[in-house]
């Protein structure tokens, strides 16, 4: 492997031209395909064999106008109540103008005979109207919004508030994030410069990963023209490629540099550096891909295409670096190092010339940090992890869900909307249940009021159940009904989720034995609660899986039982901390302001699995970079105590440099309003500064000097049947 690389990185430098003519040639190529294809990103959660998903196939078959989204007009009467006669004529002019927009097959609300009453809240100040659709919000577009808005327009002209929420809501008026890819680059931008002292060496990774992330990008674009994927998905494309990009060029940039140094000439730098960093950058990388793409065992669908779409961009990212980054380096020649910050310069010189074999100088700042974690290495293990263990801690509390709502920014229509019918009608209003019920014989009507009646004699529902609605105009034609119950606890709450569970496994079986009823409980609230359940059970496996791979491939890289059986338990002890400290912010509101959290969430389901996923794979880049050096210079000294200071002295710097530009490019997304991406950038930043910090250059040397010549122990018949493999 080596060898080729060693070979394809020679090409690439002496054919530049032709290969970033072909890296343009496909990136304009993608990029019109994706532009033409119209691709859209949205939240689709299908989740097989759980009852909302049964619901909701129930309602597609025999309620197709009302297997669409919805949206809801929240009216507010600053100064009387809504049911005054002005008021109530400027509502019944805006329902009726609602029930004239364009796919919208059902309009209830305040002015609606017979059922009015329920829409209006016990004060009379506030009501809502709610606007069921025939099609998907991404099908209806951003100017279902709009239309919501100009339909209102009656309400607001009599002095009403007009607030909206709801789906429909969410997808026209999505809450703007910020530019934190832009932010994250700056910073990385800063730390190249630090690291290599040259503008030239510093835009090479930089400009890698931006081509690379613009290709990665327009290419889930692309497919999402045909499939639905996650409207989180170009943020966290964005996240990772970033991250990775930058992190992969820059290894491949340093060993070029310190070829160069040693006298070698740009061909042979380049494909030097190819052969031995990249070789290195396509063992991480794939590794990212490989347990990425292991997010199918969580058996959801969106979870799964989540999964693809970041390993794309990856994938991209690594081919990226073994080609088109060869080809730029060939390119610019030896004036890889032009445009220099002199004093910058002056000290990236001295850390490259210290990196170089054989070349560390004694009393290093790392040599020296090394030799005390060996002298205290029992007060360093101790410490490091009584650190981990309590961070790790909150996350026995962790509790799956979704965001909805009520997680949005105060200044929103949704967020208001949101605060306004909880307010007025009880939190439970923001996720109805929806009971989907499959008559046991057309017109057999008397299996949903049965329903109806033990589902409203519990008490947590408080008069809160909505009669039947059948599927035909005629009761006596209906085949199923729909059954609307209002819990009283919010939707992301334990107490919705308990009563739930009480539905399905207590009262609707009894309420339904020996009928043939089917009866299913659905909707949004009932759907978040099946995926966090679906994907807290396939978790642990996902987990197993993953560290049980870890292990076998650092055991075929190191040959050696400790050394990957050490970085499994750090791996999962640098995870739970992060893990840990998502619980404590966001769950439990710790810190909650510091992070532009405005209300306290249960975790985003896919969440800790997509990190787990991506962290495994961004901790084999610090391991297999450190381990490899390390096990190099046991090779060549047998002296353990020297191997392990001289390995750490080596790569400490260029690891802290790709350290801090992860962190740095994780932590600009954490002041997006979205939660589900702080999420993503605080755990994935607190994951990566432990395992660079505490794991890395405290555990690691510590943990090795205690267990001494035993970390490169193998049994000699493992030796002869495990695979060859030699990473530089």
């Amino acid at each position: 492997m080596a060898k080729l690389l060693d070979r394809l990185g020679q090409h690439a430098a002496r054919h530049h031209w032709r290969f970033i003519g072909v890296w343009l040639l496909i990136a304009v190529g993608v990029g019109v395909a994706a532009q033409a294809s119209g691709g859209k990103f949205v939240d689709v959660f299908t989740i097989p064999g759980a009852q909302s998903q049964e619901a909701l196939d129930l309602l597609e078959d025999e309620f197709p106008a009302q297997s669409g989204d919805t949206a809801n007009v929240v009216f507010v009467a600053e100064s009387g109540k809504v049911t005054d006669a002005a008021n109530e004529a400027a509502i019944e002019q805006t329902q009726e103008n609602l029930a004239k927009l364009p796919h919208a097959s059902q309009v209830v609300g305040p002015a609606t005979p017979g059922a009015g009453a329920v829409f209006v809240s016990e004060n009379g100040t506030i009501g809502y109207a709610r606007v069921q659709y025939d099609e998907s919000s991404t099908q209806l577009g951003v100017d279902a919004f709009e239309l919501l808005v100009e339909a209102a327009q009656p309400a607001r002209a009599a002095g009403l508030r007009v607030e909206f929420g709801g789906a429909v809501v969410d997808y026209g008026n999505q809450v703007k994030s910020l530019d934190s890819d832009k932010i994250g680059l700056a910073v990385a931008v800063v730390i190249l410069l630090f690291a290599f002292g040259s503008v030239v060496a510093m835009s090479l990774p930089i400009g890698t990963a931006l081509f690379g992330l613009g290709l990665g990008l327009s290419i889930i674009t692309w497919i999402a023209a045909f499939t639905d994927i996650g409207s989180v998905a170009p943020t966290l494309g964005a996240m990772i490629g970033l991250g990775v990009g930058i992190d992969y060029s820059l290894f491949i940039v340093t060993r070029h540099r310190q070829n160069l140094a040693q006298g070698m000439d740009v061909v042979e730098s380049v494909g030097r550096a190819i052969g031995t960093a990249g070789q290195a950058v396509l063992f991480a990388g794939g590794t990212v891909v490989i347990a990425i793409c292991g997010l199918v065992v969580a058996g959801i669908p969106y979870v799964t295409r989540l999964g693809f779409t970041a390993a794309i961009v990856v994938a991209v990212m690594i081919a990226a670096a073994l080609t088109l980054l060869p080809a730029l380096l060939g390119l610019v020649g030896r004036h890889v190092d032009s445009l220099h910050i002199p004093r910058l310069r002056k000290k990236a010189r001295e850390a490259q010339r210290a990196a170089i074999a054989g070349e560390i100088s004694e009393g290093g700042g790392w040599e020296r940090w090394a030799g005390f974690m060996s002298r205290h290495r029992w007060t360093a293990v101790v410490l490091s992890l009584v650190v981990l263990i309590a961070l790790a801690l909150p996350l026995f509390s962790m509790r799956l869900g979704l965001t909805d709502d009520g997680s949005d920014p105060k200044s929103t229509t949704q967020r208001q909307a949101y605060d306004l019918l909880a307010a007025g009608f009880g939190p439970g209003s923001n996720g109805p249940l929806v009971l989907a019920v499959k008559l046991p014989s057309t017109g057999d009507t008397t299996a949903a009021t049965d329903v109806q009646s033990a589902v409203a004699a519990v008490s947590d529902f408080a008069n809160q159940v909505a009669p039947p609605q059948y599927n035909t105009t005629d009761p006596a034609d209906a085949t199923a009904a729909v059954i609307v119950a209002i819990p009283p606890s919010s939707p992301d709450s334990e107490e919705t989720a308990d009563l739930v569970a009480r539905l399905r496994d207590d009262v609707l079986p009894k309420a339904v034995t020996g009928t043939g009823t089917k009866v299913y409980v659905g909707g949004v609230t009932a759907a978040y609660i099946d995926l966090g359940e679906r994907i807290q059970g396939r978790l642990p496996y996902f987990i197993a899986a993953v560290v049980a791979m870890s292990f076998l491939l650092l055991m075929i890289v190191f040959r050696s039982v400790l050394v990957p059986l050490k970085a499994a338990v750090m791996n999962l002890l640098s995870i739970g901390a992060s893990y840990g400290v998502i619980v404590a912010v966001f769950q439990w509101g710790w810190g909650k302001s510091l992070f532009g959290v405005e209300e306290t969430v249960p975790i985003v389901a896919f969440v800790p699995m997509m990190m787990f996923a991506i962290l495994f794979g961004l901790s084999m880049d610090y391991e297999v970079f450190l381990l490899s050096r390390i096990r190099e210079e046991y090779n060549e000294s047998g002296d353990n105590l020297r191997s392990v200071t001289r390995g750490l002295a080596s790569t400490a710097r260029v690891i802290t440099s790709a350290a801090l530009i992860m962190i740095s490019v994780f932590l600009a997304f954490v002041p997006s309003p979205v939660p589900t991406v702080k999420m993503f950038g605080l755990g994935l930043a607190v994951a990566v500064l432990v395992d660079a910090t505490i794991v890395r250059l405290v555990l690691v040397p510590a943990t090795m000097e205690l267990l001494g010549p035993a970390n490169w122990w193998l049994p000699g018949w493992l030796d002869r049947i495990l695979p060859k493999i030699e990473i530089e």
